[in-house]
Order: structure tokens, then C-alpha cells, then sequence
């Protein structure tokens, strides 16, 4: 299968590199010292889960030079989707099926406009991952797995397509009967994880091993459990204690992708996550009281440290 990676970073780097060691036919659209790092000398992927191994992938900032491919996987920052996506024309085909990989509940939303509805379904990664240095990857926690499922329901002979690529790199990937509702499972999931990690500069077991911060977490996590009831979204009563528990599973030193950016004084998701979460309970007349304190408290540093 032809398959263009957008985002050259943890999660494109890291699933990239697994779909290329399988033998798929990938090129990264990347940029700055991450390409020219892959193009000199491959990709280098570093994991908890599957081992070290090195590849040799295509790699170039030009779209046209892609051309149409079967797959896009989209996985750059949510706050460079408007940029990023500005290329996606020149790689869909007819039968081009475009799967965003991102943190925040409306990618597909946002990509419809350049790559048209019909090309677009769900998508769900669960995988702590981040460039080590140019060319690198480091997984360092997640399952590693992914959700996929038409956006409208259900599944269907291209989503099951593509589940067949992605398991044979050992992609662990389930079909669920609503990505919707999946969707926002990861949201109000990494809206806490990735929040409250931020905010607090701890790692996961730390977070845990305090009742407030622990509280802090659940709570986090229930306010979204809320917002996405009001959305219509048909979320399990047991939604935030499953999640807990996942919790209580990772390995202590794990973070948020936010508390990795902000303790490196980059960009933050902020507003794709909290800040979105808060931006849609005032649409529905929620309060949602612990992400809007997130939100707050991270928000200066949207543009990376302040100065």
C-alpha cells in the first residue's frame, strides 16, 4: 500500500516507522532537521513495546512530489492542521482514504473542507511517543494501538482495508461499532492525562500517589464524560473508572504530550484540548470547572515559554 505519513514527529514517526519496517510503501512529509535527519540517514524508532530497529524511508516537504497514495496517515500537532493540511490535495486519489491520528475530537472535521468528507474516517492512537533527536523516535508508553471506524458508524470493506496493513506492522488495531464514541473516550482521557501532568509537572505515578491529585485526575475526567453526554455521544457508565484503572497500569514515569512540550518550552495543544472542552461546554451551559483551571493555568504558555 501507498502511504503518506503527515507529521514526521512521535506518532507519525513512531507508526511510520512500524508500517515501513513491514514493507508498506512510505514517504513522510516532514520538515526543518527532522527531514533532513530522515532523508540523510532513515528513521530510528526506540520502544518499550517492539524494540530498536532503523529504516530507510522516503522523506521530502513537497506533496506534489507524493502524488496520489492510498493511505494519508495525519498525525502533526492539532495546532498546525490548518497548515499541514494544505497539501493534502495533491496526495488523494479516488479510492484515497485520509486517517487523522491527533489529540482533540474535530480533525476530521477540520481536514473536510481540503480532503473532502468522503475520503476521511476516524481514527484513535493510544501511544506515548516524541522525537529523541533529529531522525529518533522514543515510544515510551501506550498500548501502541489504534481505533478506526467510518465516521458515520460502524465499518466497512476500506476500513477493514486498512486494519489489514496497520495489524501486519503490528499495530494492534480494533474496528469499533462507533469511532464517535471512541473519540471521545481519547478525548476526555488525554484532556485529563495530558492536563493534569502538565499542569502538576509530574509523572503519572506521582499524580497518583496524592488523594488530590488523583481527585483532580477523575474529575478531569468526568467533566468530559459529561460534555460528551451532551453531545449525544453514547459513552459506558463505567467510561471514567475504566480509564482510571488504564491509569493505574501505565508505567509511573509516563506523561502527557503536553508535559513533555511544556517542560521542553515548546507549543502546546492547550487549546485543542482543554481549551476546546471548555470553548464546547459553554455551548451546551456546562460548567466544567477543573478544565477550565487546566486551560487557564497552561494557556500562557500556548506559544511555548513565556518571555
Amino acid at each position: 500500500m501507498r502511504i503518506a505519513i503527515i507529521g514526521a514527529g512521535g506518532t507519525g514517526g513512531y507508526f511510520g516507522g512500524l508500517l515501513a519496517r513491514a514493507g508498506e510503501d512510505v514517504t513522510f512529509l516532514a520538515r526543518g532537521r527532522q527531514l533532513e535527519a530522515l532523508q540523510a540517514h532513515g528513521l530510528t524508532v526506540k520502544s518499550r513495546l517492539v524494540g530498536t530497529f532503523s529504516a530507510p524511508v522516503h522523506a521530502t516537504n513537497d506533496p506534489q512530489e507524493i502524488g496520489p497514495v492510498d493511505l494519508v496517515l495525519f498525525c502533526v500537532k492539532a495546532y498546525d492542521t490548518a497548515a499541514a493540511s494544505q497539501g493534502l490535495r495533491y496526495l488523494i486519489g479516488e479510492e484515497t482514504v485520509v486517517l487523522p491520528v491527533q489529540n482533540g475530537i474535530d480533525a476530521a472535521e477540520l481536514l473536510s473542507q481540503e480532503a473532502g468528507e468522503q475520503h476521511l474516517i476516524g481514527g484513535v492512537a493510544y501511544v506515548t511517543s516524541q522525537i529523541e533527536s533529529p531522525g529518533v523516535v522514543a515510544q515510551t508508553a501506550g498500548a501502541g494501538s489504534m481505533e478506526i471506524g467510518e465516521l458515520a458508524g460502524g465499518q466497512s470493506e476500506r476500513t477493514q482495508r486498512v486494519q489489514q496493513v496497520l495489524q501486519h506492522a503490528g499495530i494492534n488495531t480494533k474496528l469499533p461499532a462507533s469511532i464517535r464514541v471512541s473519540l471521545w473516550e481519547k478525548f476526555l482521557f488525554i484532556c485529563a492525562f495530558s492536563g493534569v501532568t502538565a499542569l502538576t509537572r509530574l509523572p503519572i505515578g506521582q499524580v497518583l500517589a496524592y488523594p488530590e491529585t488523583r481527585d483532580l485526575l477523575a474529575a478531569t475526567m468526568q467533566e468530559g464524560a459529561a460534555l460528551a453526554r451532551a453531545y449525544g455521544s453514547a459513552l459506558s457508565d463505567t467510561t471514567v473508572e475504566d480509564y482510571m484503572a488504564r491509569v493505574k497500569g501505565l508505567d509511573g514515569q509516563a506523561m502527557g504530550s503536553m508535559a513533555f512540550d511544556l517542560l521542553a518550552g515548546r507549543r502546546l495543544e492547550i487549546d485543542a484540548l482543554n481549551g476546546t472542552m471548555v470553548r464546547m461546554g459553554q455551548e451546551h451551559a456546562l460548567s466544567l470547572p477543573f478544565n477550565a483551571t487546566i486551560y487557564a493555568a497552561l494557556k500562557p504558555y500556548a506559544n511555548g515559554a513565556p518571555r
